[in-house]
């Protein structure tokens, strides 16, 4: 497993709720929350948590069908 994969699931494990699915506003909030040195590395940790976010959204939303009229 590769270290962003596993520092962003052990902050997010760590931190429920905090982050979303807005790049932005998770890296404020990883600023606040671990001291990563790095910027691209932040940059990549709050990337693939919005990622995570995303997908985790995409599969809760109800599926929508098509009514047949």
């Amino acid at each position: 497993m590769d270290r962003v994969r596993r520092i962003s699931e052990e902050i997010v494990a760590k931190y429920p709720g905090l982050f979303g699915t807005d790049y932005e506003q998770n890296k404020e909030q990883l600023n606040k929350v671990a001291m990563v040195h790095s910027k691209m590395l932040r940059n990549k940790i709050a990337g693939y948590i919005t990622k995570m976010n995303g997908k985790v959204e995409v599969e809760e939303a109800p599926e929508q069908q098509p009514q047949a009229e």
